[in-house]
């Protein structure tokens, strides 16, 4: 998953929020470099940790014999199993997957390590399942950048720190190659490509972010809502800007 479920008020908006940022075409060609990353030989068996509604396992199932799906929320794999019916989605935790030892040729984890108790031994459990040779692909954002346009700097600067400071790991992404070659990876690579938003597709998860600024503490009432008025008003004018860098990490087990 992308998200924690903080700041939304159902997992539905949660959805419809993701959905709307990745169907956006840069969104797409992250994930299709993703893809590249991974090098799948024919016959290719490949898991995608978080998978969330499974829109990824559902397009890896194009580059691989089999391509598995692996989330905890229910409500997610509900979902995922409404929109592709044909694929393999399974409840599991990162750390226990539901597969053999050396199973699998490519292990995918999309904006997932960052809300994980323990990074470290998910990591031990993709060398688990993974072949000789087998390749990772760690994709996400660094929740401590994210480039907001707006009238009011030093408020957007405390938001998006706010908004980090709730997540359990906000700057695990840049972090990423270091924690390939600790867990026993080579071949480490990263890559950063900056994904641009400049309609109203990013607004819902903006208003996510003041809300839990506000909920922390860290704005107050009257702040967030001057603020999400300010990002309603760019939407609606074709004035809004918003620019994730995002980190994607590769290695050979």
């Amino acid at each position: 998953m992308t998200e924690t479920h903080t700041a939304y008020t159902d997992t539905d908006t949660l959805i419809r929020a993701l959905d709307a940022a990745e169907t956006m075409p840069a969104a797409v060609r992250l994930r299709a470099r993703s893809y590249e990353l991974l090098r799948l030989p024919p016959g290719a068996t490949v898991v995608d940790v978080g998978c969330g509604t499974a829109r990824a396992v559902a397009e890896l199932a194009e580059h691989a014999a089999h391509a598995i799906g692996v989330d905890l929320d229910p409500a997610m794999l509900a979902a995922a199993r409404s929109r592709y019916p044909d694929i393999d989605v399974r409840a599991a935790d990162a750390i226990d997957l539901p597969l053999g030892d050396g199973q699998v040729h490519g292990y995918r984890a999309d904006k997932l390590y960052h809300i994980l108790p323990d990074p470290h031994a998910a990591l031990a459990e993709a060398r688990r399942v993974l072949v000789p040779g087998g390749r990772i692909a760690l994709l996400g954002q660094d929740w401590d950048i994210m480039v907001i346009d707006s009238d009011q700097p030093e408020l957007t600067r405390r938001i998006v720190h706010a908004r980090a400071d709730t997540i359990p790991h906000p700057r695990i992404a840049r972090a990423y190659r270091n924690l390939l070659l600790d867990a026993g990876f080579h071949d480490v690579d990263i890559e950063v490509h900056t994904v641009v938003f400049t309609g109203a597709t990013m607004l819902p998860i903006l208003v996510g972010h003041a809300t839990a600024a506000h909920q922390t503490g860290a704005i107050g009432e009257d702040e967030a809502a001057n603020w999400i008025s300010e990002q309603t008003q760019r939407a609606e004018n074709d004035r809004l800007l918003v620019a994730i860098p995002m980190f994607l990490a590769t290695g050979t087990r």
